[in-house]
């Protein structure tokens, strides 16, 4: 049918499109784009039919039914995940991970009073997904509610001195075990792994004296130290040496002793024998006195009243070989 303008023209209908077949193939296209999805390989998925849960389903392409009848949430299972406290890195893609009031978060309290700046790290992994999501309303938040609700515990018991110097691994260790254990009894669905004491630092106003407590402390420890080194040195030089001159002294001693004892059984073999025969005992010792000295004489007078001259003593056979060579 023509159509007249103001002029009294007719002017042609327009052609009409066909809206069925193109809404048939939007349908078509829509629900084969929401027909599909995949899980990355750290995660796994949840899927939900009308917002019920239907099963878990491994890392890969799978298929569901289109048009937002079925929904799949990805939790990271394969991640390590973790939380912190006090501080906050940039970047992050766990939107549990950092708090909203690090300030409030680090400040705490010590067993003995005192004030402590505390930064920890928690670090788990999401090992039941359907546990994760629907036992708990807010999962992640309640994880950091109890993390800091145990720190705070455990901080709360200890001295300052403590928590800044040699109790840091035990109150790491406590941590883990108190909160592995609240996070199996509330169904939390996740593995905590390990609890890491970052800063552990007193509050800024009284920051310099700390430091100063702690500079004497280390400069009480080198000095203990370098007094352990010498004594180390020392004690074991003079218990050597000490050693040393006994068994010295326990030497010289023996061979004292078996001088003597040989002495003097040669002194009474010889009493023996001048007992016997005194004379010919005496002679013989002169002899042999007599044989031990001249050798050693290098010029020899006899003085005798029947000489009439003074005589020089012959040489003995040793003096005239010493003079030959």
């Amino acid at each position: 049918m023509a159509n007249a303008n103001p002029w009294g023209q007719t002017l042609p209908t327009p052609p009409s499109i066909p809206w069925k077949p193109v809404i048939a193939a939007t349908l078509i296209v829509m629900g084969f784009w929401t027909a599909y999805y995949t899980v990355p390989a750290e995660s796994e998925g949840v899927l939900l039919r009308f917002g019920r849960y239907i099963e878990k389903v491994p890392p890969g392409l799978h298929f569901k039914l289109p048009f937002g009848i079925d929904e799949v949430i990805r939790v990271p299972t394969q991640r390590q995940l973790k939380l912190e406290f006090g501080f906050g890195s940039g970047g992050v893609t766990n939107p549990d991970q950092t708090g909203t009031a690090p300030a409030k978060e680090k400040s705490m309290v010590t067993g003995d009073l005192n004030s402590a700046l505390v930064e920890w790290v928690v670090q788990y992994r999401i090992t039941e997904p359907e546990t994760f999501l629907f036992d708990v309303r807010d999962p992640g938040q309640t994880l950091r509610d109890l993390s800091e609700s145990v720190m705070r515990e455990i901080i709360g018991d200890r001295t300052v001195d403590e928590i800044i110097t040699i109790g840091r691994q035990e109150i790491e260790e406590t941590a883990l075990s108190r909160m592995q254990e609240l996070s199996k009894r509330y169904h939390l669905g996740v593995s905590i792994n390990q609890v890491q004491l970052k800063n552990v630092d007193p509050p800024e106003p009284v920051q310099p004296s700390f430091n100063e407590v702690n500079r004497a402390q280390q400069d009480r420890e080198n000095a203990i130290n370098l007094a352990n080194g010498e004594y180390n040195k020392a004690v074991p030089r003079a218990r050597g040496e000490a050693d040393q001159m006994i068994r010295g002294a326990e030497g010289y001693r023996f061979k004292r002793i078996n001088e003597a004892e040989g002495d003097a059984a040669a002194f009474t073999a010889v009493l023996e024998q001048y007992v016997k025969a005194p004379e010919v005992t005496r002679t013989r010792l002169y002899l042999e006195t007599m044989g031990e000295v001249l050798p050693q004489v290098k010029q020899g007078i006899i003085v005798d009243e029947s000489v009439q001259q003074i005589l020089p003593m012959l040489p003995l056979p040793t003096q005239i070989g010493e003079g030959a060579r």
